[in-house]
């Protein structure tokens, strides 16, 4: 259950909520199915899938594992517009005369209706870490987007949530390009990897270069004519690698072998649930301790005031 992507928020007077009243209160907003009108639909569900036995919030040493299942109906636009475009033809042939932009939009809204209930169903599971000691959330989420869907339904469940995205006083793309630029401004456990994204300050464009030495002549060309690290792959003295994204959005996580191993020798026997919450606390272990440090890398934590929730 390893994450693969980290989009961080910082908590902000967080509601002090036992594990069993969040699991009360995650259940009324518990998945369900689709109905055959619904488009999307997100609730809670069991981070261990079927065989968690409906256990919503998995707590290890103050840390939460939370799971949302987000469901959506797939409806090509291309078939509505293909069934609409049919209907238009018969209803101007039998009746001679040209269907209006009005009827049009009202045809397909029809059409949409009667087909929905046909289409597949894409359901996809998306986690999120509670680290309550540390007051931080970080969701397992491809996109900024998904991400903030899971926190309005956070929201929802709770009554109110105050969150901020976690942001530094370093902004990343500045400290990425020093880093990139200067080898001997790098902190001494940081190591970087293979892959970079240069954004252009005027009309270049984007460069992205993968399995390249990022010390190259090549690299330092590129960046004396004033492009910028938008995105960087690093590691932390290998324990975890990722791609550092300017939003500070970590993508493409990968844990060091010695934590993968150490969950594989656990004693948790063939018990599934114990295997997950073996992974999940040395995964949020670990990520609570390298977070904070590379926050210090980029100069220390912004203090941003939460908008009314």
């Amino acid at each position: 259950m390893w994450f693969k992507h980290l989009h961080l928020y910082r908590l902000h007077d967080a509601p002090e909520l036992s594990s069993d009243a969040l699991a009360s209160a995650l259940e009324e907003h518990s998945a369900k199915p689709l109905g055959n009108a619904d488009a999307r639909r997100l609730g809670w569900t069991a981070p261990a899938g079927r065989l968690g036995a409906g256990q919503l919030v998995h707590e290890v040493q103050g840390h939460r594992l939370l799971s949302a299942l987000r469901q959506e109906r797939l409806l090509p636009a291309s078939v509505v517009k293909e069934e609409v475009d049919e209907q238009v033809a018969d209803i101007e042939a039998s009746e001679g005369r040209k269907v209006t932009r009005k009827e049009k939009t009202a045809l397909k809204e029809q059409v949409t209706e009667n087909l929905l209930p046909r289409a597949f169903v894409r359901s996809q599971k998306i986690d999120l870490w509670w680290d309550t000691r540390g007051q931080m959330i970080g969701i397992n989420a491809s996109s900024r987007t998904r991400a903030e869907d899971i926190l309005d339904l956070l929201r929802e469940t709770l009554g109110s949530l105050k969150v901020t995205p976690l942001s530094s006083q370093t902004l990343p793309i500045r400290a990425m390009t020093t880093w990139l630029g200067d080898a001997a401004s790098r902190p001494a456990d940081l190591q970087l990897g293979d892959q970079v994204e240069l954004k252009a300050k005027g009309d270049d464009g984007v460069l992205r270069a993968r399995q390249v030495d990022l010390d190259s002549d090549e690299i330092q060309q590129l960046l004396e004519s004033g492009r910028q690290a938008s995105k960087l792959a690093i590691s932390l003295e290998g324990r975890l690698s990722f791609v550092l994204h300017d939003d500070l959005a970590l993508k493409s996580l990968r844990f060091g072998d010695a934590l993968i191993e150490e969950a594989d020798h656990a004693d948790d026997g063939d018990d599934a649930l114990a295997r997950l919450e073996t992974d999940f606390i040395l995964m949020a272990q670990a990520l609570s301790t390298d977070i904070p440090r590379l926050i210090e890398w980029l100069g220390g934590e912004t203090q941003r005031e939460p908008a009314a929730q």
